[in-house]
């Protein structure tokens, strides 16, 4: 059985980077933990990979975890509603818990004579109409104002019952002074007039903007036909304030509630099956499932089973099933909905997106796991090749670079199961040797890495490469020895020529098949800590002929003058960059230093 940490980071490398909600699961199974994310994989992965916790509740929650489940949606938003909906049903431990009755904001057109609307976090069953929710109160404001913007609404509370006007109980406010409403309370506007602007809003809150749009434009050239001019300008204003306006702004139809939803992939060997509950308007749970086929069952059989066992499972009490396949037969006491467009078919299309996904992930994994299988088999067999007592799952290979001795200096590379750790790699100037001597300066290099590991507790490697024979091997050895490693590390040498393979203490060879995995990781290994070697040297003879000036400048040392040279490649691209752009490389104190260096030069 695989470890937990194995598990996590199975988990963690399949991971969409799509919005979705996360859930961390203990050892119990129990969900401990609900979060959103506008990347999955970012989001989910800063938990495993930060050094330290803003908080010790944080350092013991990513302790407890021992699975990880997510749902993906369409956006951001619906992310943020889907984390709300299951915090609020689920309750897990570590999240905070709204005690108030505060929910997200809906647009309210009201039930009444001459509809008001507004802004609501209360969804009263009135026969009012409702749209949302939406994830803030500035994206609905927002909405609002565009809908005031182009019609003219009441927004008093009067009863304006026919009778009412015909009265005259009410008197015009403020509002309609100041041209945001028509009168309608001294019968100033027609119910029929009120009521279509009512209706164009009911279609721009469901997103049907092209509809209301082509109605404008219809009436704006009635209006310009009758020479209505300033009218016509009117509508005009209107119909392009609407075609500016590109979000849709409904999420989810709460007239949607207590409905179940599946999907399926269907494959040769297995089939996916997705389920997502709806709940007012909103996704309150969601399941994945994997069926393994044994007689080439179809997807008819499939779904028809899983929606049996899933509603089992869930306990779920839903009158309404939306299905991808017609079920009717299968469950004649439910309404079986097989939509082809419209809101439903949005939900159906978001459970096929998260089946899809799973089946990715699935793909990925086996990949994966393919992967690690065959280089945990390469480590295996340099194990046995080498005579390793341990599988090397942890190698370091070290070279060194001159030219004719000016600017020597060293590169380590650090592989981890077989592949190359990049942000491990280090360089080293040589500082204890004069001339090309590469048997004392692989000398310095092995003891300085290993003593630097020792004592900062870092882990040692298993296997150390040095590229050379015999003499740099000895000079490694002796190192080893200083730091009393020579028993914990094994060590070889490989000599360039003939590609032979050098053990300390024993001065034959090993020579090992050309076409064998061991030397193809053993000369990637040697490779690689050549090319990064070669690549610091060249940098530093860069450096030796045109740009040595910079040393000269007070809290300027050589780690200073590497960086600038690896940001900007030459003397005089860093004579030309602004000082900000150097504090980003250096600090400021430095930056102001290394430019009133290059101003004096003028």
């Amino acid at each position: 059985m695989k470890s937990g940490n194995d598990h996590i980071n199975e988990i963690l490398g399949v991971l969409p980077e799509g919005p979705g909600v996360y859930q961390f699961l203990d050892q119990e199974g129990q969900i401990i933990y609900v979060g959103k994310a506008k990347n999955l994989k970012k989001r989910v992965g800063s938990y495993f990979h930060k050094k330290s916790y803003e908080s010790f509740k944080s350092k013991i929650l990513v302790e407890k975890i021992r699975d990880i489940k997510h749902v993906v949606v369409n956006s951001e938003s619906d992310a943020l509603l889907l984390e709300n909906n299951l915090i609020k049903k689920l309750q897990p431990k570590y999240n905070i818990l709204l005690k108030d009755d505060k929910t997200f904001p809906w647009i309210c057109i009201k039930k009444e004579p001459f509809p008001r609307i507004f802004l609501t976090r209360r969804v009263v069953n009135d026969g009012s109409k409702y749209y949302g929710p939406y994830t803030s109160a500035a994206t609905t404001r927002t909405l609002l104002n565009l809908i005031r913007q182009l019609y003219k609404l009441r927004t008093c509370k009067y009863n304006l019952s026919e009778e009412n006007i015909d009265a005259g109980k009410f008197r015009v406010c403020l509002e309609y002074h100041i041209e945001n409403c028509n009168g309608p309370c001294e019968g100033l506007q027609s119910e029929q007039e009120y009521n279509e602007s009512i209706r164009q809003i009911h279609e721009i809150l469901k997103g049907n903007l092209q509809e209301v749009i082509v109605f404008l434009k219809r009436e704006m050239k009635k209006l310009a036909d009758e020479y209505q001019f300033e009218d016509a300008e009117k509508i005009k204003e209107k119909y392009l304030t609407l075609e500016k306006f590109q979000t849709k702004s409904t999420i989810v139809n709460p007239s949607i509630n207590n409905v179940d939803v599946y999907s399926i992939i269907d494959t040769e060997k297995y089939a996916v099956v997705n389920y997502i509950k709806i709940s007012k308007g909103a996704v309150v749970q969601a399941h994945t499932a994997e069926i393994q086929k044994r007689l080439k069952e179809t997807s008819r059989e499939i779904l028809a089973f899983s929606v049996t066992d899933i509603r089992e499972r869930v306990r779920s009490n839903a009158k309404e099933i939306i299905l991808p396949i017609d079920l009717s037969e299968e469950f004649p006491w439910f309404r079986i909905t097989v939509p082809r467009r419209g809101d439903k078919k949005k939900l159906l299309d978001l459970s096929e997106r998260n089946a899809r996904l799973y089946q990715l992930e699935k793909q990925k994994r086996s990949s994966m796991a393919s992967k690690q299988s065959q280089d945990t088999r390469v480590l295996e067999t340099v194990k046995k090749d080498l005579r390793l007592g341990e599988i090397p799952e942890h190698i370091e290979c070290f070279d060194n670079s001159n030219l004719q001795g000016s600017n020597p200096v060293a590169a380590c590379v650090v592989f981890k199961k077989g592949r190359p750790v990049k942000k491990e790699y280090r360089h080293y100037n040589i500082k204890t040797v004069k001339g090309p001597d590469d048997f004392a300066s692989m000398e310095e290099v092995i003891f300085r890495r290993y003593r630097r590991l020792i004592e900062e507790n870092n882990q040692i490697p298993q296997l150390i490469v040095v590229d050379g024979g015999k003499g740099q091997l000895n000079a490694a050895v002796r190192s080893l020895e200083k730091l009393n490693l020579r028993k914990k590390i094994a060590i070889i040498g490989i000599a360039k020529r003939l590609e032979e393979i050098y053990f300390p203490d024993d001065p034959v060879p090993l020579y090992i098949d050309k076409n064998s995995e061991t030397l193809r990781l053993i000369q990637y290994l040697r490779n690689e800590a050549h090319r990064f070697g070669i690549e610091f040297h060249r940098l530093k003879r860069s450096m030796g002929m045109t740009g040595s000036g910079l040393n000269t400048i007070p809290g300027i040392g050589t780690r200073s003058v590497e960086k600038l040279y690896k940001k900007y490649g030459t003397i005089e691209k860093i004579s030309k960059a602004p000082v900000d752009e150097l504090s980003k490389v250096l600090d400021t104190v430095k930056a102001k230093r290394v430019k009133e260096y290059f101003k004096r030069k003028k």
